[in-house]
């Protein structure tokens, strides 16, 4: 890499606009598509959706899980798709949620944004919930490959509220701290659901992106984005996967769409 992750994220959102596609192959979406709920079947989707948004979307977030079920069948398939989305010019955001002792997450980081690996990404998602000081390891990996990190905080499935709301404050002085220094939007950033009502903690003081999934499916709109970071909007990095996924002769043209009205909305 010749320049940190937050830089690339930037000049990517300015340059393509702010969405992040995710690559979600539940087998209720190979089923919808007419595919065997099979590696193969997996391979032809993945492909299918890289082919189609890898020159369009600023990042792309393939969903670690739903290839791991296949063993290593399905992680052959990541293998090969990652440096494929990276090739055509997209970043890539490995969502894997991976959260344990700072040994085993430098471990984690190794494997997933060491450059050379064979799933090397551009980011990954991490949980926190070990402790920040858990991420060391993570972020020291990420910061000598030019990786980024994106910390949950504030996701959006509702029997996490609680337990997030008490800690939050502590990832978002974690997450700024790690930024300091910078000089642009910084590589380490947190994951905040779009479907939120409101997040209830500053985000201004970040100094890093904030990954926003729940576009469509779940039921934020652009306008939602927009109203729930207002002030942080050009930092924001929405998300969205099902309710462009559907259709597999719809998802360019969808994408376009949700791309076109959140740089609408999210501009300043």
């Amino acid at each position: 890499m010749s320049e940190p992750f937050g830089r690339r994220l930037r000049a990517q959102m300015e340059r393509r606009g702010p969405l992040c596609v995710g690559i979600d192959p539940s087998p209720a979406l190979l089923s919808a598509w007419g595919l065997d709920d099979s590696p193969a079947g997996l391979e032809r989707f993945t492909h299918t959706v890289a082919e189609a948004v890898g020159d369009l979307a600023a990042a792309v977030k393939p969903q670690s899980a739903f290839y791991e079920r296949w063993g290593s069948r399905g992680v052959a398939v990541l293998e090969r798709v990652i440096p494929a989305l990276r090739e055509a010019g997209t970043l890539v955001i490995l969502d894997a949620k991976r959260g344990d002792i700072d040994t085993t997450m430098a471990a984690y980081a190794e494997a997933y944004l060491e450059q050379g690996s064979p799933m090397a990404a551009d980011a990954l998602t991490v949980s926190p919930y070990l402790g920040f000081g858990s991420l060391a390891g993570t972020l020291a990996v990420a910061r000598g490959n030019d990786a980024g990190v994106f910390v949950l905080a504030r996701t959006s499935n509702p029997e996490a509220s609680a337990l997030q709301s008490a800690v939050a404050d502590q990832i978002l002085d974690g997450v700024a701290e790690a930024n300091e220094g910078a000089g642009g939007l910084g590589s380490v950033g947190v994951v905040v659901g779009a479907t939120l009502d409101k997040v209830g903690h500053p985000l201004d003081r970040l100094g890093g992106p904030i990954l926003s999934p729940g576009l469509g499916a779940q039921g934020a709109s652009p306008a939602d984005v927009a109203r729930l970071f207002a002030g942080v909007r050009r930092s924001v990095l929405p998300s969205v996967s099902r309710a462009v996924l559907a259709d597999p002769g719809r998802v360019r043209p969808l994408v376009e769409r949700y791309r076109d009205e959140c740089a609408e909305r999210l501009r300043d």
